[in-house]
């Protein structure tokens, strides 16, 4: 297994449609960086935000989830409550290679601040756009900026395809569009 290069990830994104829309270069421009870096592609979060909350005292229950945990936000930021969280889709839509392995982690930028990205896989074959899960540890309210960097994406090729990707066993995240709710 190697982790791929700036290189690679531009033809995939360019001639197979694994990352779209597919930003070439490192964006800045007093935004949180975003777009392909040297091994990597750093994603960027979407305009559609579901905020924990307590307001209905549901009981969080993976496999019985309860829709009422959430307050739903479109906006060009979210602010994120204490010690609480919200999930938001990527702007961008993956299809990941047979071969390949995709580890999603937070940015730096937003580490240094308390603000933590939960660190997820994109699984061989797996497609659709991305859910984030984003951590306020501190005591304050912590803002995230809608269409700017979230998190980077390394990618990792392995020596061959495995026997069962996701798309074969039926994965439920498959093909997700937007945010995304737990599933039993």
């Amino acid at each position: 297994m190697s982790i791929r290069s700036d290189r690679w990830i531009r033809r995939m994104a360019t001639e197979h449609g694994m990352i779209e829309p597919f930003v070439d270069r490192q964006v800045r421009d007093g935004a949180i960086s975003y777009g392909l870096s040297s091994f990597g592609y750093d994603i960027r979060v979407g305009d559609e935000y579901k905020v924990f909350t307590d307001v209905h005292s549901v009981v969080v229950d993976p496999k019985n989830f309860d829709p009422r945990s959430f307050v739903d936000i479109k906006a060009d930021h979210c602010i994120i409550p204490p010690h609480s969280f919200a999930l938001a889709a990527t702007m961008e839509y993956f299809r990941i290679p047979a071969d390949t392995l995709v580890v999603c982690v937070g940015k730096s930028t937003y580490a240094r601040c308390g603000i933590i990205v939960n660190v997820t896989p994109l699984e061989p074959e797996w497609c659709g756009h991305l859910t984030l899960e984003i951590s306020n540890t501190t005591p304050l309210p912590a803002k995230i900026y809608s269409g700017e960097g979230l998190a980077q994406l390394l990618f990792f090729q392995g020596d061959e395809v495995p026997e069962v990707t996701y798309a074969m066993r039926q994965g439920k995240y498959q093909d997700q569009r937007g945010v995304t709710l737990p599933k039993p």
